[in-house]
């Protein structure tokens, strides 16, 4: 049976749909071939909308719809999904009000919560799809947060280890330190931590499948004197340590959550205690998009700076250093990304062919969203207020470690 042609009021809808986000660089195709938006010369890429209801829904929430519809094939994309994503995302950023409000059809969707059983939910949504899919397309150590590229032509496994000595330096971690870890996936920091650097560490997840991955990894390289691996919550936790440090774990925790956390931290570090967050965030606070709180991280909250003073302020904290890698978490992604396809036939048989489509998505719109400042990645270290060891450059986070003398310490400080 052959699709109507699109009636007149449907073509301008999508006209006035296309100049509402900010008429980015693409062309657009209804379902009879009508062509809208730039002209072609200038077009990144081209979206086609197979089905005329698909029209109505993108009206009515655009980020869900557009989600949905290319993950079940309703939308096509021809072109680079990146390049399409970030002109869609940059039309956005020029179009949405500097406050960040959005629109009243989004506020009214209910999100998940963070009490402790939402919490486990959404971990268990999101990181209990199985070690087998994410082995496929991430690095050796199983690392799904920002790496770190400080040099060029660095491969990704090289660059998440050059992410963990550099959170190292910045937390200028000592032999002999008992350092808590909030939210450690597949336990590949920790171990690091303590392989490297001669710390003790807890670490804690709700993920039952990373927790276990962590357990089996900690045993098979005789590190389980200097590592626990919890399944717990970061609420949870109690003990007294010299460090504190998160790593992608922020965005699930819920900005109504940040004074808890505050006192939490307060709470385990000593008085000389120091620590870290890295976390995914924004310039300006903003919920996260409906299509991705929906399929991919429920309850996910990307933080503004200003939100994250919730977390320091109360107790006094003071910050020492704040950077932003949002270009290594860009790169990051096409890596997973370029990943992911080279195994998406694998990924299918395994779930199925629309599961390869929405994480598709999900790779490539992130990816864009780095790109285009939509989102940010944000490294704070901060310190006792009274801490009057703080050091008085940033020299040495930039000297790259020498493994050699690292082992050589580690070594004379086991016979001491």
């Amino acid at each position: 049976m052959a699709m109507r042609t699109s009636r007149l009021w449907e073509r301008q809808l999508i006209r006035r749909l296309w100049e509402a986000v900010g008429k980015p660089a693409v062309e657009v195709e209804l379902w009879d071939g009508e062509v809208c938006g730039v002209d072609r010369t200038r077009a990144v890429g081209r979206i086609i909308i197979r089905e005329p209801k698909m029209l109505r829904r993108l009206m009515w929430n655009p980020s869900l719809a557009f989600g949905e519809g290319y993950a079940t094939g309703r939308i096509e994309v021809e072109g680079s999904l990146v390049d399409v994503a970030a002109s869609l995302l940059a039309g956005m950023l020029r179009a949405i009000p500097p406050d960040g409000r959005k629109p009243w059809r989004e506020r009214l969707s209910r999100r998940r919560g963070h009490s402790l059983i939402e919490s486990r939910a959404s971990v268990h949504h999101h990181y209990d799809l199985g070690n087998d899919f994410y082995r496929l397309w991430l690095d050796e150590q199983m690392v799904y947060t920002c790496a770190y590229f400080p040099r060029e032509n660095m491969s990704l496994e090289q660059a998440q280890i050059a992410k963990f000595d550099h959170i190292c330096r910045k937390l200028r971690l000592r032999p002999g330190d008992r350092v808590v870890e909030a939210g450690c996936g597949w336990g590949g920091f920790a171990l690091h931590m303590a392989r490297s650097y001669g710390v003790h560490v807890r670490a804690c997840n709700l993920s039952k499948e990373q927790i276990a991955y962590a357990r089996r990894r900690a045993q098979d390289e005789d590190l389980t004197r200097l590592v626990e691996f919890v399944e717990a919550d970061y609420r949870q936790l109690d003990g007294k340590y010299d460090v504190f440090v998160s790593v992608g774990m922020l965005e699930h925790v819920g900005t109504e959550q940040y004074p808890a956390l505050g006192a939490v931290i307060d709470r385990l570090l000593t008085d000389n205690g120091r620590g870290l967050i890295h976390t995914i965030g924004r310039n300006v606070a903003r919920s996260l998009d409906a299509w991705t709180e929906r399929y991919i991280f429920p309850g996910a909250e990307p933080p503004s700076l200003k939100q994250m003073m919730d977390i320091f302020e109360p107790n006094g904290w003071s910050v020492l250093d704040v950077e932003n890698l949002r270009l290594h978490y860009a790169e990051t992604c096409r890596a997973w990304l370029s990943r992911f396809e080279a195994h998406a036939g694998e990924v299918a048989r395994m779930f199925d062919e629309q599961f390869v489509r929405m994480w598709r998505f999900y790779l490539a719109s992130s990816t864009a969203a780095f790109l285009t400042g939509w989102l940010q990645l944000f490294q704070v270290v901060f310190a006792r207020a009274q801490d009057n060891s703080i050091p008085r450059s940033r020299e040495d986070i930039y000297q790259y470690p020498d493994r050699r003398s690292l082992h050589e310490t580690l070594a004379a400080s086991a016979q001491n």
